[in-house]
């Protein structure tokens, strides 16, 4: 029996898109990343550059005030912004990729990656072949802006893995780093099953029965026909077979496990609050918060010195006492009688 099937002949229903084989030979669940979401990091990232450019703008800006007049001039303001155009344009992106792990600010918000074709992490040399090629052909495009364009559009949507111009001369490629899988919460039991789930007998349920049943409901979603029945019959079989009474009407099994585990966990809930209430009770030394013990006081010597007082580990047990026949005042048992 399978409980996780194999995945569907076609390319386009599968994840694992990106083609990324691990050194076992084991294929790695990654999906390339598409036009779209690599759009909207692009955005994100422009938005970034701006805010760097005005920033080192605005340095400059001050740098130009503090130099000699006769050191200013036309020739330095347009080296100082070719330079701003180079550390925006290229600096950012193979700086980012390189302390960020392929990560610039774009890709961290949309949750993608540059790795290498092979699915290492990039270089620096890679990076910085991926800004150089996007700065020229792709963007903002210096060589034939528009034409540019179109051919880096058209060579993303042909790509099987989508890469880019900058990915194909590189030998990189983007990935998505977060997977595709949805929540999906454990489904309570049926209002119709929970009188009969208050009368199981589930002293014989164990733990790795409760536990694979648990998983089950969770993945319940992810697994097709008819590997799904299969697996949900044989774990209620096991179940059925350590729990009383039957269930008193016919229901899939996913709806049985689910009332049996909701009410497993409803009576660890209560059997967990009547112990706390129980130990609170005999020992309240334990419920009550912790005192802050303030720094002893330096060491002196003579009668004068007090120990320390500490809280007792478990509660002062009274002793009892007798009358003292000499003194007709009670005294412990335990006292030491005059000889006599």
């Amino acid at each position: 029996m399978r409980a996780q099937p194999a995945a569907p002949a076609r390319a386009a229903d599968r994840w694992a898109d990106a083609g990324l084989v691990s050194g076992e030979a084991v294929e790695l669940d990654v999906r390339a990343a598409r036009l779209g979401s690599r759009v909207l990091a692009l955005l994100i990232d422009l938005m970034a550059q701006v805010v760097v450019a005005l920033t080192l703008l605005a340095g400059l800006s001050v740098l130009m005030l503090v130099l000699p007049t006769h050191v200013v001039d036309a020739a330095l303001a347009g080296a100082l912004q070719t330079v701003l155009l180079v550390v925006v344009l290229v600096g950012y992106p193979v700086l980012m990729e390189r302390f960020a792990g392929g990560r610039t600010v774009g890709k961290l918000a949309v949750g993608l990656r540059v790795v290498r074709a092979d699915g290492g992490p990039v270089g620096v040399g890679q990076s910085l072949t991926r800004a150089l090629v996007g700065v020229a052909v792709e963007w903002p495009g210096l060589v034939l802006p528009l034409l540019s364009w179109v051919a880096s559009v058209t060579v993303m949507l042909a790509d099987p893995r989508g890469r880019r111009l900058g990915d194909l001369v590189a030998g990189t490629m983007v990935v998505h780093t977060r997977g595709a899988g949805v929540w999906r919460p454990v489904p309570l039991a049926v209002p119709a099953l929970v009188g009969w789930a208050h009368t199981l007998d589930l002293t014989r349920l164990d733990d790795g029965l409760a536990l694979a049943a648990r998983q089950y409901l969770g993945r319940v979603h992810q697994l097709v026909e008819p590997e799904r029945a299969r697996l949900g019959q044989a774990l209620w079989a096991e179940i059925a077979a350590v729990i009383s009474p039957p269930p008193p009407w016919a229901a899939p099994e996913s709806v049985y496990l689910a009332a049996v585990l909701a009410e497993r966990h409803r009576r660890s809930v209560d059997r967990l609050r009547r112990t706390r209430g129980l130990t609170a009770a005999l020992w309240p030394e334990l419920a009550a918060p912790p005192v802050a013990v303030a720094a002893p006081p330096p060491a002196s010597i003579g009668p004068a010195a007090s120990p320390s007082v500490l809280r007792p580990a478990a509660p002062a047990l009274a002793v009892p006492t007798q009358p003292d026949p000499v003194r007709g005042q009670p005294a412990p048992v335990d006292a030491e009688r005059p000889a006599g």
